[in-house]
């Protein structure tokens, strides 16, 4: 088999674009066993569109079991979570996770008194599963 990234990674939506957020978005749970084996990293990609008003900040969150959630503490990842403001629009970042929880998920908290927001999405993308290639739907 050929090595791409294709055949070692998977993406999975946790914040989906919808419009403009004034509010605190939660993410859906990305479970890192899903596909008979795990998956051994992690990469969290945040995705804007036109950010008009607010600061949004985003917070990777992990869990042993999907009900109880914590912020990933900062020594497991790398590069940092972002605050996005008006001066971030169309902009992608990234942060990875290298933590051994089974449960990630993202929250974007807005502050400020925002009229129109932002408009943006989050997808965690898994790396390196114990099967390869990763079935996809």
């Amino acid at each position: 088999m050929r090595q791409t990234l294709y055949s070692v990674a998977l993406a999975k939506p946790t914040i989906v674009p919808a419009g403009a957020r004034t509010t605190t978005t939660t993410g859906t749970t990305v479970d890192r066993m899903t596909d008979e084996g795990g998956f051994r990293s992690a990469l969290v990609v945040v995705s804007t569109g036109t950010i008009t008003d607010g600061t949004h900040t985003v917070e990777v969150q992990d869990s042993d079991n999907g009900s109880s959630w914590a912020a990933v503490a900062d020594e497991f990842l790398q590069g940092s979570e972002p605050a996005i403001g008006a001066s971030h629009d169309d902009t992608v970042f990234e942060v990875g996770y290298t933590g051994h929880r089974r449960y990630l998920r993202v929250v974007i908290t807005v502050s400020g008194t925002p009229a129109t927001g932002g408009i943006y999405g989050a997808v965690i993308l898994l790396g390196w599963p114990r099967k390869m290639p990763p079935a996809r739907v």
